[in-house]
């Protein structure tokens, strides 16, 4: 059992929270800090949790291995940095950081350091998805040519906090909140982006926002790719892989479809599972078997991840083609 502190309980820190609760669960929450501590007071006393509003507490205390970030977008990496100088493995809520640099000072900060860090990034754990890697990995596509996504929800709506509305927070409409999640899925199917191309129509701006945004990716290796997302709209998730023998779709949390040359249709249903909890779990793995079973997005696609997704932002702002840092 791996002691942690949960810093940051908000709308999402509550649902990660939840997700460290049972006697199956591989984290036990230890520690809560919050700079709103009557939220988190009644939930701390309950369940024997330590409540701080100071992060320096979860860092200073030799019970603590891990810590587990569900804070604004901006302080991310900065508290990589200093949890892992404290030699505690670190969880953090996806986006990892906000541009490419300030993701390759957290990463090499855990490396420096020899502690774990994994990224929030549940929808790669949801079993649509581990499907559809599968199938690209097998080789029944043929050559992997050309990558479609879509992700949109109504969270924007329903979950509102008064940071997440800055521009400085969460840049190009729905980036931060569920383009991520398609960005990491891209950069795992097919490596380094090269250059992009991206665009914002908004309709409506503040506390309920209404907005579009669509981006067209090219990757070193030569797949061209394109996703959006829109803010707010009923949830709907969809990756699409297509190479010159196949295609592979992953609809939802729990649907697959493959189609083979020659009209051959498979689809695949699956039950849902806790995909907070096993994101979680998986960071308790590799703590305890010391790195030897690793979390299973790697440093490289994290870092490779927020340099599309900051190149992305720099195409939304200048409203023109920009290439990915080298």
């Amino acid at each position: 059992m791996v002691n942690v502190a949960l810093i940051g309980f908000g709308w999402w820190g509550k649902n990660l929270a939840k997700a460290m609760e049972g006697e199956h669960s591989k984290l036990r929450l230890a520690m809560i800090v919050t700079k709103e501590p009557s939220e988190a007071s009644e939930y701390c006393q309950s369940n024997h949790i330590i409540l701080s509003n100071e992060f320096d507490d979860a860092l200073s205390n030799p019970q603590i291995q891990a810590i587990v970030l569900a804070t604004p977008h901006s302080m991310h990496s900065d508290q990589i940095v200093a949890a892992a100088k404290a030699g505690k493995h670190v969880f953090c809520e996806k986006p990892l950081a906000l541009t490419y640099e300030d993701a390759v000072k957290a990463i090499r900060a855990c490396e420096e350091n020899n502690v774990r860090l994994a990224v929030g990034q549940n929808k790669r754990f949801w079993p649509s998805m581990a499907k559809l890697r599968e199938v690209v990995a097998s080789g029944t596509l043929g050559t992997l040519m050309h990558i479609e996504g879509h992700y949109s929800n109504e969270h924007s709506t329903k979950f509102f906090s008064e940071w997440r509305d800055k521009p400085s927070e969460s840049p190009a409409g729905g980036l931060t909140g569920t383009g991520i999640h398609i960005i990491d899925a891209m950069v795992n199917l097919a490596g380094k982006a090269s250059q992009v191309s991206a665009h914002v129509a908004s309709f409506r701006s503040g506390k309920d926002p209404r907005d579009a945004t669509s981006v067209n990716v090219e990757f070193e290796n030569g797949v061209s790719a394109y996703f959006a997302m829109v803010r707010a709209t009923p949830i709907f998730w969809r990756i699409h892989a297509f190479g010159d023998a196949g295609s592979v779709e992953a609809i939802g949390e729990t649907e697959c479809i493959v189609r083979r040359n020659g009209s051959l249709v498979d689809r695949f249903t699956y039950l849902a599972i806790d995909s907070i909890k096993a994101e979680l779990d998986a960071f308790a793995i590799s703590i305890t078997s010391n790195g030897e079973i690793p979390y299973p997005i790697s440093t490289k696609e994290m870092g490779e991840t927020i340099n599309l997704f900051e190149a992305i932002v720099q195409s939304v702002n200048t409203q023109s083609r920009v290439k990915v840092h080298p």
